[in-house]
């Protein structure tokens, strides 16, 4: 076996993928494959997927659409690594960051998802300013649950054992083992670094720096913001019957977390309404994160006020300032 594997699900990538793969192809850490999965794209991603097959590190998968979810889990199967990290088709890695997730589970055996902060980058690649700076150490089930410390898909690294240990093969399903669920379009993620805290005795950590570049489409946010809730809500009563204790003691503020993070992307999107609604939710149903994290709160909730008195404009010159200071 080849030690990692680097998955890059994608589908209509082909304004991305190059730039994807060209960064991927650019680790320092040497013994590694890419698996590209093209989900039953209908644009030109699928071309330019085999024209980096010529390097013997690249292969390609191609099968019909299945969600990103369903493209991970074809990627698992056919990957080869003894790791295995995913990259989304419109992210970037740093050269370093692959040697420093190696390094990292050589070094901590018990650790079995590795991870990373992430740089925001916008539609055109460039830098925000903004980034994800999660907890990298002592991180439980709760923090998981609360915060996702893991903050997007293209920032772990994960041994394959872990998956072994989460694999699942649903009713009606002959073909091929799940590790994320194919069922939910929407909070993927979270279901299953959930499910592996709860059902595993593998344990997060995270290393230093921002190896990610993450892209943030512009507009288009809120309006997925109600369908992203109900994937969460759904997701928390799957896994409910895992530790019903659990979920009796941290679902509430894990709610008010999420309603805040959705709050946040409603400001985003210059959507005051459903910034407010969300934000007066978030309180309602949890003054947790408030006393947990309250500059953050506090910033969150007079955001969606000034956006909602001083208009868009406005709220979109301040994001513009704060942007550019970093």
């Amino acid at each position: 076996m080849i030690t990692a594997s680097i998955i890059v699900p994608s589908y209509n990538v082909a304004a991305t993928l190059r730039e994807t793969l060209t960064a991927l192809l650019a680790q320092t850490f040497s013994d590694y494959e890419v698996v590209i999965v093209d989900d039953g794209s209908t644009d030109e991603t699928a071309e330019i997927a085999e024209s980096f097959t010529s390097d013997p590190r690249v292969r390609l998968v191609q099968q019909r659409n299945r969600g990103l979810a369903g493209a991970r889990n074809t990627g698992i199967a056919a990957s080869k690594g003894v790791l295995v990290g995913f990259c989304d088709a419109d992210d970037i890695w740093e050269p370093t960051k692959l040697a420093a997730h190696v390094s990292h589970l050589q070094q901590r055996p018990n650790i079995g998802v590795s991870y990373s902060g992430s740089a925001l980058i916008d539609e055109t690649g460039r830098l925000t300013g903004m980034a994800q700076q999660p907890r990298l150490k002592g991180v439980t089930a709760s923090h998981i649950f609360k915060r996702n410390p893991i903050g997007n898909g293209s920032a772990p690294v994960i041994r394959r054992a872990v998956f072994d240990a989460i694999a699942y093969r649903p009713l009606r399903e002959v073909e091929r083992d799940w590790y994320f669920d194919e069922t939910f379009r929407q909070s993927e993620d979270i279901e299953c670094w959930l499910r592996i805290a709860l059902t595993t005795d593998w344990m997060f950590e995270g290393v230093e720096g921002l190896l990610t570049q993450y892209r943030i489409a512009s507009g288009g946010l809120s309006a997925a913001t109600d369908r992203q809730l109900v994937a969460w809500e759904r997701m928390v009563a799957k896994l409910s019957t895992l530790s019903p204790q659990f979920f009796a003691q941290h679902a509430s503020a894990a709610r008010s977390y999420q309603l805040r993070y959705l709050c946040r992307r409603a400001i985003s999107d210059l959507d005051a309404p459903s910034a407010i609604a969300f934000g007066k939710l978030a309180l309602k149903t949890s003054i947790q994160p408030a006393f947990e994290e309250p500059i953050k709160s506090l910033v969150t909730l007079v955001a969606a006020v000034v956006l909602q008195i001083a208009g868009k404009q406005t709220m979109q010159k301040l994001m513009m300032l704060k942007g550019a200071r970093g």
